[in-house]
């Protein structure tokens, strides 16, 4: 076979971040009626639902470890092994940190997919690795059904800069340093249908690391901060309300999303993540129209990071972001935390 001619999605039942399981079964499956035995070291774990654990190195520094992987969301391999470790480097940024070191996680089913395509996908990794400042450095591999990649990511942190997802305080306003739509766009691209120039633009936006979150580490206006992708916005929006005791409310017109997105709502592009999705938080959220649904739990691959600024810090979070070249519409924030005084858990407005 000519690694030329390789579709990688046509090997793969979902695609990126849209493969990830529901969050309310990720529920049912984390659920345990033993509690594991309590470990002062370790700051972060899977009780606190947050991007990646955290181990108190006992030095004022903390060890962060992450892992990440899905199937195939873009043809190209070596464009695969980009966004699947961009993705997965994303955690340690999510969490205020400086990754260090990644390990690849590869599943290949031999039998239908040549080993040149799959160094092709290791190769991408390195280059994204290489752009993180880090060694991809081994890894393991199986005979897989499907094609499966990711890392497994080392990173550090001072303690004292540590972001997490459930740290966020009232009055704090949010922003996304990615516009949303991937997902749509991706389910596009699996019909046949996706332009050229949205296929850049979300190609650009997967492969682009969160190196801001290192950045943003350093401000202590920054109360939590977290990443966005499968579960979507109102997914990772819900999980930081719930772990700081808040609720939001989401000004719709100003969330940043791709330009493009209504045409391919309308000829139906919706992932079956997204469905997912809704069906397990919906009841957390005000009443929608299909269109807001259908971008505020677009499962997104590689997102932005979502950040909460308490109001007094905010222009200079907004010089930041404009520093850094971020566009007009991901500057401003689209919306804010407040005390939970009523239900839903999330307004949109």
């Amino acid at each position: 076979m000519d690694i030329k001619e390789v579709k990688l999605t046509q090997y793969s039942h979902g695609a990126g971040c849209g493969c990830k399981i529901s969050p309310a079964i990720l529920d049912q499956i984390l659920h345990s009626p033993v509690a594991a035995p309590p470990d002062a070291r370790l700051l972060v774990g899977n009780d606190k639902r947050d991007d990646a654990a955290v181990f108190d190195l006992g030095n004022g520094t903390a060890l962060i470890s992450t892992t990440d992987f899905f199937m195939p969301i873009v043809d190209d391999a070596f464009d695969f092994g980009r966004i699947a470790s961009a993705n997965a480097i994303s955690d340690v940024y999510a969490m205020g940190g400086k990754p260090v070191l990644a390990i690849a996680i590869l599943g290949w089913p031999i039998d239908k997919l040549p080993a040149e395509t799959a160094q092709q996908v290791l190769q991408g990794a390195r280059a994204i690795c290489a752009e993180a400042g880090i060694t991809l450095a081994g890894g393991h591999s199986i005979d897989c059904p499907e094609p499966v990649f990711g890392l497994a990511v080392n990173g550090l942190v001072n303690i004292n800069q540590l972001k997490q997802n459930s740290t966020a305080t009232a009055g704090c306003k949010l922003y996304l340093t990615k516009a949303l739509g991937v997902g749509i766009l991706s389910t596009a691209q699996k019909r046949g249908i996706l332009l050229p120039e949205d296929a850049a633009i979300a190609l650009k936006s997967m492969v682009t690391l969160n190196k801001l979150g290192e950045v943003f580490a350093g401000l202590n206006g920054v109360k939590a901060m977290t990443d966005v992708t499968g579960f979507g916005l109102l997914g990772h929006l819900s999980e930081m309300c719930e772990g700081s005791e808040l609720s939001a409310v989401i000004e719709f017109d100003k969330v940043p999303v791709i330009s493009s997105l209504p045409y391919y709502l309308v000829q139906g592009c919706i992932p079956g993540g997204m469905q997912r999705n809704w069906g397990s938080y919906g009841h957390k959220v005000s009443s929608l129209t299909d269109h807001q649904k259908q971008i505020l739990a677009d499962p997104q691959t590689s997102g932005g990071l979502l950040v909460a600024v308490e109001e007094e810090s905010a222009a200079e979070f907004e010089q930041l972001l404009t520093e850094h070249q971020l566009s007009e519409n991901l500057v401003s924030p689209f919306g804010w935390l407040k005390k939970v005084d009523e239900n839903p858990l999330i307004s949109v407005i």
